[in-house]
């Protein structure tokens, strides 16, 4: 629905959920909280209307027919859409949740979880995406280019796609460049989770990193490893 002139269009987030009474039941309470909600029951209509629409958010069971959540997510990344996304798995464990983060998930909730903490993390994606941050928060490296204001980056002249968590990640180390930032800082500072989550997932994300701003990713230049301690961007 077209908003009223003067007023801000409310978020739209899609929800891709099999149970009939969760989907159901995060409709209304996204709904209740302002959002226009979209729901698909499967993998395939949820990438059709990925396909055919523009979200905020989207809300991504991992446990879907047809087509799993992990398998999506993988698909709008190679796509270089990056669409916040958080992941809903009943599993919980660990290799789980790393591989959705590797695989570019914002988030994940474990089920059964708090409707509360789902709320607030939805709420806290998508403020970051109405502009905490500031605007001409720019960086450049050599050829490589990145607006942290409108998540868009380039590499001689050319768009980069990068997910909003790899842009998370680089803002993090912008923010500090020059100085060793531990992988225990990356993962307080980032994802907000504790030790139980594997500094595996930042090693990857760096090495995604280096792969879309080095010249040379074997022999990176601004994202340095400081073995046993960190990473360090050189500026």
């Amino acid at each position: 629905m077209k908003a009223k002139s003067g007023t801000v269009s409310p978020a739209r987030i899609l929800v891709v959920e099999d149970d009939a009474a969760m989907r159901t039941g995060l409709a209304d309470n996204l709904e209740i909280e302002g959002y226009a909600v979209d729901l698909a029951a499967d993998g395939n209509s949820g990438l059709r209307k990925l396909s055919d629409n523009s979200y905020n958010l989207v809300i991504l069971d991992v446990m879907l027919p047809q087509i799993s959540g992990f398998d999506i997510l993988k698909r709008l990344r190679e796509k270089g859409i990056a669409t916040p996304v958080i992941l809903l798995t009943a599993k919980g464990e660990e290799i789980d949740r790393v591989l959705g983060l590797e695989l570019g998930a914002d988030d994940y909730v474990t089920k059964p979880f708090s409707l509360r903490e789902l709320l607030a993390r939805v709420k806290a994606i998508l403020r970051r995406g109405e502009g905490a941050v500031p605007a001409g928060a720019h960086m450049t490296l050599g050829t490589f280019e990145a607006d942290f204001s409108t998540y868009t980056a380039s590499r001689k002249g050319q768009a980069v796609a990068m997910t909003s968590k790899e842009f998370d990640v680089l803002k993090f180390l912008w923010e500090h460049r020059n100085q060793t930032v531990t992988r225990d800082q990356l993962l307080t500072n980032v994802w907000g989770y504790d030790e139980s989550i594997s500094t595996r997932t930042v090693d990857n994300f760096i090495l995604k990193l280096r792969q879309k701003l080095e010249t040379d990713p074997a022999h990176p230049r601004h994202i340095v490893t400081l073995h046993g301690t960190g990473y360090k961007l050189i500026a």
